[in-house]
């Protein structure tokens, strides 16, 4: 009776014990799940100086060629303003993204410097922390700002971004036809350079294409307006 009673008393209770094949499938599961971890910061430094001088190239060549179109519709003097501000913008952008990076990046070393003899001044640690900290140091050094690269970058993507409006009117020997190729080239342009920061940003793609169309347009207006004034002033 005892045994019978112990057996029927283990009988009615539940155990509910994990088990080892399924939290290892689970595991299994979840390190073979794509993780979305890259840190898109790191993007910042080329993409801020490529999407920059992408927009500085178009917007503000566009805007030249917009403001000597409102007072003379000579095809030559457009183009011959267009590439000017192409090479004088292009070499502006690269020399002041160069100035700017290095500055940038001095700060930094002499920050790098001053950890590094504050932890020379600490007591001597142990082998794992000295390895992680030596681990982090190469870190820090690889994500150091490159000036020649944000120069590069920037300069490059500037003549990209002025090609279009020039490439646009350069076949195109009525006035208005051209002033309205320009500006939809441009329009185009300025979509695409902005959807494109979007997607490489992780940024919501519209606002920011729409944010970049609308400065553009602003832009190009105020030069074309304040130009147009001047010029029918008799100055």
């Amino acid at each position: 009776m005892e045994t019978t009673t112990n057996g029927t008393s283990f009988s009615n209770q539940k155990f509910t014990i994990p088990a080892v094949s399924d939290v290892e499938q689970q595991q299994a599961s979840m390190e073979l799940e794509p993780t979305d971890d890259f840190n898109y910061s790191k993007r910042s430094q080329w993409l801020r100086a490529a999407v920059l001088g992408a927009n500085d190239g178009l917007v503000s060549t566009a805007s030249l060629m917009m403001g000597v179109g409102a007072v003379k519709q000579d095809i030559k003097a457009m183009i011959l303003t267009g590439f000017a501000g192409l090479v004088a913008g292009a070499c502006s952008m690269a020399i002041g993204e160069f100035v700017s990076v290095y500055s940038q990046l001095d700060i930094e070393l002499a920050q790098m410097k001053r950890d590094k003899q504050r932890d020379e001044n600490r007591e001597p640690s142990d082998e794992e922390e000295e390895e992680e900290e030596e681990k982090g140091k190469q870190v820090e050094k690889e994500s150091l700002p490159n000036p020649l690269q944000a120069s590069a970058a920037s300069a490059l993507a500037f003549s990209v971004g002025a090609m279009v409006p020039l490439l646009a009117a350069s076949f195109i020997k009525e006035y208005k036809v051209r002033v309205g190729v320009v500006i939809g080239a441009v329009s185009l342009a300025l979509l695409v350079f902005g959807w494109l920061g979007g997607v490489l940003g992780k940024a919501p793609r519209v606002r920011s294409a729409v944010r970049v169309l609308v400065g553009g347009w602003v832009a190009m207006a105020i030069t074309f307006g304040l130009t147009k004034l001047i010029g029918s002033s008799g100055l």
